[in-house]
């Protein structure tokens, strides 16, 4: 029997009706027909005046559109979550190596300007690159010295002039407005002596791992100068043996690479210099106050303004303590109130004159980056947690956007701010334009 036979008589010949078999999903529309879809036809087809409907059409007038966007975006969020826990356990499996690869990328961005001033003076790379590691150990060992030199000298004064506050502020609480009693003071200093006494327990029933971690600080070190090294003396050529991987997205990679490595570079030395006015600034309000070790806690504040807004708190929490111990509590908030002067410094004029035109973050996105570099890795991953970030926020809009068009270049058409060349083409100056954006300036094999 024919498909129209088994329709109603009111319907025969009806021609602008329609009817829709649900067992078939068959829809109808003016004078029905027996047809059939080809195989390897298109997903719905109308033939002879049917128009048969796929599953997927089907599904889509049940799940509405926003349902099943919502749906594809949380699959895909889905899978870039565990691939990126997977990824960043193994990372935090392999810190040992991948935190001194981290740190050597950090040193290479600050010492490079050095090696590479002294290949525009005629030295050969290899010679550069061992000047530039010579002046960089002996910066750290003379420093070193002399730090260590000034703590053995004032660490007994300073001692002595801790037991002399004590004893005021032992007597401040006695006749002060607390009016405490002998016994409970006593009792304070007996528990946190316990306490104390603890913690060495603890530490001593621990020395043969402290031993196992400093057989890794150790290898960690060998490490970090190798790759420094190596580093500074065959970057362009390790970046290009690197590039070999990508085939036909290299360009791509390649300009991601060299955006990422300037942003890295900057930020790298916009810190140092930040760093460096914290540490000076501070050292010398300190030795003016008269503190001891006061170029231990200088350097300590330099080292501490490399992990952004944090550091600096219990940086300048430790020189507050070493100042209210040894001076008394008028100067230590004496230097309270400079800490807080500079600090308003750094945040209003230092850091967006230097830092800023990289590092573009809300304070709040620091603050969650630094958390989670160091859950994963500690005070080293919380010293290179955030120029991590800054370079995947510069570097993935360059590896997703499409590579720009490269012009031709004449006479008539001089390049421009608008006006991309081609890698490896010449700017007015005579310059290779892919040379202007080397990996930091990285050195070309010597």
């Amino acid at each position: 029997m024919s498909a129209r036979s088994r329709l109603p008589p009111a319907l025969h010949g009806a021609r602008g009706s329609s009817l829709s078999e649900t067992r078939c999903g068959w829809r109808a529309s003016g004078l029905w027909q027996q047809g059939r879809v080809g195989v390897g036809g298109r997903a719905s087809r109308r033939v002879t005046g049917w128009t048969v409907t796929s599953n997927r059409e089907r599904l889509a007038r049940l799940v509405p559109p926003t349902l099943a966007r919502v749906a594809a975006w949380s699959a895909c969020l889905i899978i870039i979550g565990f691939v990126a826990n997977y990824v960043i356990g193994f990372v935090a499996r392999l810190r040992i190596v991948t935190l001194p690869v981290a740190v050597a990328l950090l040193l290479t961005a600050l010492l490079f300007p050095l090696t590479r001033r002294l290949r525009a003076a005629g030295l050969r790379t290899i010679y550069a690159t061992w000047i530039t590691m010579l002046v960089a150990l002996a910066v750290l060992g003379v420093t070193g010295w002399i730090i260590g030199v000034r703590a053995n000298d004032e660490f007994p004064g300073l001692v002595r002039q801790v037991q002399a506050t004590a004893k005021t502020v032992e007597g401040w609480l006695y006749t002060g407005p607390l009016h405490l009693e002998p016994n409970q003071l006593s009792k304070w200093v007996d528990d946190i002596a316990t306490m104390i006494t603890e913690q060495q327990r603890q530490i001593t029933s621990t020395v043969l791992a402290g031993t196992v971690v400093l057989i890794e600080v150790l290898a960690a070190i060998v490490l970090l100068l190798f790759v420094t090294f190596f580093l500074l003396k065959d970057g362009e050529r390790i970046w290009v043996w690197f590039l070999k991987a990508f085939g036909s997205a290299a360009p791509r990679v390649d300009r991601a690479g060299r955006t990422a490595w300037v942003t890295l570079s900057h930020y790298v030395q916009g810190t140092v210099a930040v760093a460096a006015v914290h540490g000076v600034v501070i050292g010398i309000a300190l030795a003016v106050l008269g503190v001891p070790l006061w170029a231990a806690l200088a350097v300590l504040i330099f080292l501490a303004s490399f992990i952004p807004i944090v550091g600096i708190f219990f940086a300048g929490a430790v020189a507050t303590l070493v100042t209210l111990g040894a001076k008394g509590p008028i100067y230590a908030l004496i230097f309270v109130g400079i800490l807080i002067v500079e600090q308003q410094l750094e945040n209003h004029v230092l850091q967006p004159l230097i830092v800023g035109r990289v590092l573009h973050f809300h304070p709040l996105a620091i603050i969650l980056v630094l958390a989670v570099g160091g859950i994963l890795a500690g005070i080293a991953g919380a010293v290179v947690a955030v120029p991590i970030a800054a370079v995947l926020y510069r570097a993935i809009p360059e590896l997703l956007h499409d590579d720009p068009p490269a012009l031709p270049r004449g006479p008539d058409t001089p390049p421009g701010p608008d006006t991309p060349s081609a890698p490896g083409v010449p700017d007015q100056n005579g310059s290779d334009q892919t040379s202007s954006t080397d990996i930091g300036d990285t050195p070309r094999a010597g």
